[in-house]
């Protein structure tokens, strides 16, 4: 029943559109992820209008420089006429077809092509759906699938690290490891299982050991899960390159060669989840690449269309894909989505668009080592513990004592205030916790990202007066 004690606005706009006319609509009828909606409804959303480049505008006028890339994802930045103009044109010439009934598009088969030819070693068969978390959820009926196929249907748990982020559909929010995604959800499923420390040196590295002794003892944490659970019951084992939502954790030396060598001695599937560290955000084409191992599957999204449309892909070995392709039963799987042909002609030129313009490459390096310079330089104001990075992510932890690295309490106010001090002085960034997350648009200039840090400073200035 519609709610009768209020009437709905009316949603032909009026002449002059404004800021709150907008939000009358967005309080009325839109529930937000990752909100507490009475409070996000009394204070009222913030409302984007346009974006160009690496700025955007709210409906006030505000220009922001997106420290963010939206959701990690806008790997080419705002406005692209070729991609608006490739998107157009696919969607005269066909709007939509499926890939059931035996069918594809030729966009779909290209796009394939493409990726293949970019993932490391032989992960060359495609599957296509519309968002990371489908396509982590297609990735495990894929696992379950092929070790049924191989006659080990008993393996069938997939290991996870805590503070891991995978997606928020029942599966993917099951792999990710943060309490806050399971509790009111009563999950995981009890097929995911999650392991501690998670790899990140900075925070749970313990006095007097070395990274490469945290590197052991990290990846001993998954070597006791295996022989717990038992390697004939373990799947597969999961990872994000570089940790991302959970708080930016880049993986200390040694890290990912040992998760390997583990895997391969059990015999437990090697999984790289590369929403987030794929299409060049840590310098390569995946994040794999940047760390020297070698998954069996690779998930990815967000920067395959530099958030331009949705769509998402889930790369296989040729063991595993040999093994699904020649079996006698029908894979019953798929998406009304799976292989969109227009967001595949947008994939298209946005990969192409990433070479054209050297984005992976000596111009990438460089933009890359001048973001990470500029970004070390933080380290000089009172508020900032640490700084660390890869690629085009880097991370500003907030501190109360730079000595002990001892956190402002309760943990996470000081994240909250500086975030919002960055919408104030008109740049991006994420909070979790006490860090604050940057990941630009890859086709950032060297002079954005001075303009960038001056916003930034200026944010932490203005957190630690308040603090």
């Amino acid at each position: 029943m519609p709610d009768q004690t209020r009437p709905a606005p009316e949603t032909d706009a009026p002449d002059g559109q404004t800021t709150q006319y907008w939000q009358s609509l967005d309080n009325a009828h839109h529930l937000h992820p990752f909100t507490v909606h009475h409070a996000l409804r009394a204070q009222n959303p913030r409302v984007i209008s346009h974006g160009k480049g690496v700025y955007l505008w709210d409906t006030d006028g505000h220009r922001i420089l997106d420290g963010m890339a939206g959701l990690w994802c806008t790997q080419l930045g705002y406005g692209v006429d070729a991609l608006a103009d490739v998107a157009a044109e696919a969607m005269k010439t066909l709007s939509y077809y499926n890939a059931f009934f035996q069918t594809t598009t030729p966009n779909t088969a290209k796009l394939s092509a493409m990726i293949a030819e970019r993932t490391p070693a032989d992960l060359n068969q495609i599957f296509f759906a519309s968002s990371g978390s489908e396509a982590n959820d297609s990735a495990i009926k894929f696992i379950w699938y092929y070790w049924n196929l191989k006659g080990q249907p008993q393996k069938k748990a997939i290991i996870s690290r805590m503070r891991s982020y995978h997606g928020t559909t029942i599966a993917a929010a099951s792999l990710t490891g943060l309490d806050s995604m399971h509790d009111i959800f009563d999950l995981p499923l009890s097929q995911m299982h999650h392991i501690e420390p998670a790899p990140h040196y900075y925070e749970y590295g313990k006095s007097g050991e070395s990274e490469a002794a945290f590197s052991e003892r990290c990846a001993q944490a998954l070597e006791d899960k295996i022989l717990e659970l038992g390697p004939d019951n373990v799947a597969a084992f999961i990872g994000e390159p570089v940790m991302g939502a959970g708080g930016l954790m880049i993986p200390p030396t040694g890290y990912w060669q040992k998760i390997e060598a583990i895997c391969h001695k059990y015999n437990v599937l090697l999984w790289s989840d590369e929403v987030i560290c794929g299409f060049g955000r840590t310098g390569h084409w995946f994040g794999c690449e940047t760390y020297g191992f070698t998954p069996d599957i690779i998930t990815m999204a967000k920067g395959l269309s530099s958030g331009y449309v949705p769509i998402s892909a889930v790369a296989l070995n040729e063991e595993i894909a040999a093994t699904i392709a020649n079996a006698e039963t029908e894979m019953a799987h798929g998406f009304t989505y799976s292989g969109h042909p227009v967001a595949c002609a947008v994939a298209i030129r946005n990969i192409e668009l990433i070479e054209e313009m050297d984005l992976i490459g000596p111009r990438g390096v460089e933009t890359s080592a001048y973001f990470q310079a500029e970004v070390a330089k933080l380290i000089d104001h009172p508020l900032v513990g640490q700084t660390r990075g890869v690629g085009m992510l880097a991370a500003i932890e907030l501190v109360q004592d730079k000595a002990t690295q001892e956190n402002y309490q309760p943990e996470g106010r000081a994240g909250e205030i500086c975030r919002d001090n960055c919408f104030q002085t008109g740049v991006i960034m994420r909070a979790v916790g006490d860090a604050m997350f940057l990941s630009p648009p890859l086709i950032i200039s060297k002079s954005e990202i001075d303009e960038m840090i001056a916003l930034i400073r200026e944010s932490l200035d203005l957190t630690y007066a308040q603090l």
